[in-house]
């Protein structure tokens, strides 16, 4: 059973009654499915690639390399050995999938990618000749980056649910010391797109928010604003999660140092005001996926890298002003290297999220989807 934070129960034969004049939350079901896993290797990081859906067919991306354990506060991830850049699809709304290596979507030898050398043979990143037509059903984009930390950007696309790729195409740096992007997007008219992706820091580090968008098909970008001010000291602000809600508003999920916030837009991502802190502790820090339901309500999900290391996962109704109680949705990992969700709604309803897990500080670790019921 999925479990509410803050719910205490006590109950007979299926009759329930909550202390503390609580409402009784309706139960919802869920269950764990393995996308991919494979010995010897460490598979992770699904948010920095992307997630896709049409109905029932799912496409996530992540990363696999070697296994090779470290110190216990660093990926156990060989750094030496190339890794792999994968994608996994289902055509059962998650309960199955298939391991895809797409030769399109290797990157030009020798590159790393946060320190991690990354399987190479690709082409050399380009100049796009813009005219992409984002607004076609089976268009895609991934982005990605050459480092956290004053590095640069490139991106891929599709047009037939990635099956086959075009690319790589290189991003602007805007004017900063350097970009880290991640894929989070929005398609608002046939040539007209919108990418949020870090910027460097005034120090160099990572990173800043910041909104770009293209009017020509990618041919050319420029920026439209930065969100919120720059972050102090050690922390940062990176790996928007976002969603449009009309055609000027537009909120979206912001991963800090160890917590995650919610801002929002009403002029079409011009300005930007802080709207909450659904998350306040995530430990280590890791990423929100943000989406809104058919029924309209939005679901932030995320890993929580403190004991006992758990995917969770809240529910608001109104457009992320509030949030109901934490929903566990896996708990147990053997330690904090979890989390990196990707969620997506399937034909049915139900809620099928990505992410990585670890069930043992000698073993390698996976990725895995769990599916479940967001019916109150």
């Amino acid at each position: 059973m999925l479990k509410a934070r803050r719910w205490k129960w006590i109950g007979f034969l299926g009759i329930g009654c909550v202390l503390w004049g609580h409402p009784v939350p309706q139960t919802v079901s869920e269950h764990n499915v393995v996308v991919y896993q494979e010995a010897g290797r460490y598979a992770a990081w699904p948010a920095n690639h992307g997630i896709w859906s049409w109905g029932n067919e799912i496409l996530v991306g992540f990363q696999s390399g070697y296994f090779q354990r470290h110190t216990p506060d660093l990926h156990p991830i060989d750094h030496v050995r190339p890794a792999e850049d994968l994608l996994a699809r289902s055509l059962d709304g998650g309960e199955t999938w298939t391991t895809e290596k797409h030769p399109d979507l290797l990157p030009p030898e020798g590159t790393k990618e946060a320190g991690i050398p990354i399987e190479g043979g690709g082409k050399p990143d380009m100049d796009c000749p813009g005219g992409i037509n984002f607004s076609k059903p089976g268009f895609i984009l991934t982005a990605r980056m050459s480092d956290a930390d004053a590095g640069s950007s490139r991106f891929y696309y599709s047009m037939d649910r990635g099956r086959n790729w075009k690319g790589p195409y290189k991003l602007p740096n805007f004017g900063q010391k350097g970009t880290a992007a991640r894929t989070d997007y929005l398609v608002n008219g046939k040539h007209d797109l919108t990418l949020l992706l870090a910027a460097s820091k005034a120090t160099g580090k990572e990173g800043r928010v910041m909104v770009v968008e293209t009017k020509d098909g990618a041919k050319t970008w420029h920026l439209v604003s930065f969100i919120g001010p720059e972050p102090a000291g050690r922390d940062y602000a990176i790996m928007p999660s976002t969603v449009r809600l009309s055609p000027t508003s537009v909120v979206t999920a912001i991963r800090h140092a160890h917590w995650i916030e919610i801002w929002r837009s009403d002029d079409n991502l011009k300005t930007w005001h802080y709207v909450n802190t659904p998350v306040p502790e995530t430990g280590k820090g890791n990423p929100p996926s943000m989406i809104r339901l058919r029924d309209g309500r939005m679901v932030i999900t995320y890993g929580i890298r403190v004991p006992p290391y758990e995917i969770r996962a809240r529910l608001s109704r109104d457009e992320g002003q509030t949030w109901g109680p934490e929903i566990v949705l896996r708990t147990g990992a053997a330690n904090w290297d979890i989390g990196y969700t990707r969620t997506v709604q399937r034909a049915d309803g139900k809620i099928v999220t990505i992410y990585y897990w670890d069930e043992s500080a000698d073993k390698d670790g996976y990725i895995a989807a769990v599916i479940w019921d967001p019916r109150e």
